[in-house]
C-alpha cells in the first residue's frame, strides 16, 4: 500500500519506482514534474494501490490511504478524493467497495460527498508541517539505505522497525518490563 502525491511535496529524490499494481503488473517510476499514475483524476491529490496479500480488507486498505496521507499532510480540508469510477476502473474493484471505503471515511468524520461532484476531505489528521516530515523522510531513507544494506529485506526491516518503535513508546509511557522480563534494552527483536 502506498500513498503518491505529485513529485513536489515528495520528500525522497523522486526516482523510487511505485509498487506493482493489481495483477502484478508495475506501475511508471515517478519522476519529477511527473503526475502520479493511476486513478487521481484532475482534481486527486493521491493514488490508491492494493496490496492482495496484507489481508486487510480491500475498503479498509483504501481508508488507512486516505488516513496515512491526512496524517502526512499530502491530503488537505478541501482536496477531492479520486471519483469512484477512477478507482473501479484502475483497481479493478466493485464500486460498492469503494462507496464502503468512502462511508467510513465519512463516519469517521474526515470526507463527505457531494452529490454530482465527488467525496471531498472535511477534516486533517496532520500532525506536523511538511518541511518538518520532509526532513523526517530524508532520515527514515537513510536509515533504511542502511538496513537494505546490511542484508535485511523487507520483513526484516519491518520486524526491526516494529520492534524499536514498540520498545520507544514502552520507555516513553514509563514502562520498564516487557512480558514480566526487565527492559535493559537488550531484549531480542521481534
Amino acid at each position: 500500500m502506498s500513498i503518491d502525491k505529485g513529485i513536489s511535496d515528495r520528500a525522497d529524490d523522486g526516482a523510487a519506482a511505485s509498487p506493482p499494481g493489481p495483477g502484478g503488473r508495475a506501475k511508471t517510476p515517478l519522476t519529477p514534474g511527473s503526475p502520479a499514475p493511476g486513478p487521481r483524476g484532475p482534481g486527486s491529490p493521491i493514488e490508491f494501490r492494493l496490496d492482495a496479500a496484507s489481508g486487510v480488507p480491500t475498503y479498509l486498505q483504501l481508508v488507512h490511504q486516505v488516513e496515512h496521507a491526512l496524517r502526512l499532510g499530502y491530503l488537505k480540508p478541501g482536496d477531492q478524493l479520486p471519483k469512484v469510477r477512477d478507482v473501479v476502473a484502475e483497481l479493478a474493484i466493485n464500486p460498492n467497495t469503494v462507496l464502503k471505503a468512502y462511508k467510513e471515511l465519512e463516519t469517521k468524520g474526515l470526507a463527505a460527498g457531494r452529490p454530482g461532484q465527488g467525496t471531498f476531505v472535511q477534516a486533517t489528521l496532520s500532525q506536523i508541517a511538511l518541511p518538518e516530515l520532509t526532513a523526517l523522510r530524508r532520515s527514515l531513507s537513510g536509515w533504511l539505505a542502511a538496513a537494505d544494506g546490511a542484508g535485511l529485506d523487507e520483513d526484516g526491516i519491518v520486524a526491526l522497525f516494529t520492534s524499536a518503535l514498540r520498545d520507544f513508546y514502552e520507555r516513553r509511557s514509563g514502562s520498564h518490563t516487557r512480558g514480566g522480563a526487565a527492559s535493559d534494552g537488550t531484549e531480542g527483536v521481534a
